[in-house]
């Protein structure tokens, strides 16, 4: 609703940031926790720009007490975190690692001391190698130590945590760790690709009928995908854009809505072979157990056209995908060359209101890395940040208006931190880190999120 020269948001909507284990904590070789694909993968020679690794990263598993503070100081009333399941599990099954329980404890007990409502994903990708060694996300073995380890954690957390996600972003996890290989743990494999996407899925159905089983009715259980609108200029490219937004959106939106998977991605991706014989009877209907909301993340829309020949095979992430040329971002880029589009952002989440309804969202990741311009002063002025933010809040805001059930709003991120593969070259959070010192500042861009979060309102 707009309100004199504001753009105000509904009453209790929830404002917030989020981060990852990997992402931050460090101590990777620390109090029995084993390791992990992302170890792994960031320990090997040319997978990392900069050779970075997740060691120190922001060393939050020492400083997670200042970084409450600085929740605390920005006044923010939700935190969504990851839990590190080889800090849990070792190796991926087996007995718990206490002293990994401890850490999550104490980052818990803070956080409820200061009001801040925590928001725990049980997966960020960080897969103990254990698992991998054992065939990883291909294996159907591994969704059902996934959910042994959600109900593990749950059942340790319950009486702190009310709002849990099973799995951020499987889209990455199966499609650029196992296709691509351009992420953990780095495989080239279509087929594979599509089989890890599958048993993620049943990880989070697995997982789901485990949580139900034990939480009180007040806990919410969701699952997070990161979304792209597929835009396209030619109005002949229409078939281009059926087949990417299959594989970008719809193979995981449906089955989780209980459509099971798009008829036409499966005959797409039939000439790879019959990879379809890994859907097991059962599987569809636990995948589709009911939520009681889903995290969208969101960060650039997808451009693409018809090629030349339909039959070619369209190299990236995509598996099976053929006849289709992905183009570059137009218009505003942000520091990691992604495509600004606050517009995409609100019609991604007007379809979602209006082709998936009835589940409420959260937008659990949206933001933008930029270069940070640290002044004499000491403070981070980071305008194209702002603007982003701004914009793309706005986009949320036309959105809700219209009627969409989205009840919060997530920045990524709290902390620069690790950003996987791109290593500490770009910086995604409201809080410039140091790597060097450790020192944390509050850029501009996160006291304008404050400011926008405890008035509950944009400027118009």
């Amino acid at each position: 609703m707009t309100t004199g020269t504001a753009l105000r948001f509904p009453a209790g909507f929830l404002w917030g940031v989020a981060t990852s284990s990997f992402q931050i904590e460090g101590a990777t070789h620390e109090d029995g926790r084993g390791a992990s694909i992302w170890d792994t993968f960031s320990a090997t020679r040319g997978k990392v720009d900069g050779g970075g690794t997740g060691d120190p990263a922001c060393d939050h598993y020492h400083r997670y007490g200042e970084d409450v503070e600085l929740l605390a100081d920005l006044g923010l009333a939700a935190y969504r975190f990851s839990v590190a399941w080889p800090r849990v599990q070792p190796d991926g099954r087996g007995p718990v690692e206490r002293r990994g329980l401890d850490f999550y404890d104490r980052l818990l007990d803070r956080l409820l001391d200061k009001g801040i409502e925590p928001v725990a994903t049980l997966y960020h990708w960080d897969l103990p190698q254990a698992l991998e060694d054992a065939g990883g996300w291909p294996n159907r073995d591994t969704a059902h130590r996934f959910a042994e380890y959600a109900a593990l954690v749950h059942a340790r957390f319950a009486d702190r945590v009310r709002m849990w996600t099973t799995l951020n972003e499987p889209w990455c996890s199966a499609f650029l760790g196992y296709c691509s290989g351009i992420h953990a743990p780095g495989r080239q494999d279509p087929v594979a690709a599509l089989k890890a996407a599958h048993h993620l899925l049943l990880g989070h159905g697995l997982a789901m009928r485990a949580l139900r089983a034990q939480a009180p009715s007040d806990h919410q259980l969701s699952i997070v995908l990161n979304l792209s609108p597929v835009l396209a200029e030619d109005p002949s490219a229409g078939e281009a854009v059926r087949k990417v937004d299959g594989l970008q959106n719809r193979f995981f939106l449906d089955p989780v809505f209980g459509r099971g998977y798009p008829a036409d991605v499966l005959a797409d991706t039939a000439w790879l072979g019959d990879w379809q014989r890994v859907v097991a009877d059962g599987d569809l209907d636990l995948i589709a157990t009911p939520l009681d909301w889903y995290g969208i993340n969101y960060y650039s829309p997808v451009r693409v056209s018809l090629a030349d020949e339909p039959l070619a095979v369209t190299p990236g992430n995509l598996p099976g995908l053929r006849g289709v040329r992905m183009l570059e971002p137009r218009g505003q880029l942000t520091g990691f060359g992604w495509e600004q589009n606050a517009d995409a952002f609100h019609t991604l989440l007007r379809r979602l209101g209006r082709d998936y309804p009835g589940v409420p969202m959260i937008v659990t990741e949206n933001g933008s890395a930029f270069p940070d311009l640290i002044s004499p002063q000491g403070t981070v002025e980071d305008p194209e940040r702002s603007g982003y933010l701004v914009d793309h809040l706005r986009a949320v805001h036309r959105a809700v208006d219209a009627g969409v059930d989205v009840r919060g709003y997530l920045a990524w991120s709290l902390l620069d931190n690790f950003e996987w593969a791109a290593g500490y070259g770009q910086r995604f959070g409201l809080v410039h880190v140091d790597f060097e010192t450790q020192r944390r500042t509050i850029k501009d861009s996160g006291r304008l999120f404050a400011r926008i979060a405890a008035e509950n309102e944009l400027p118009v």
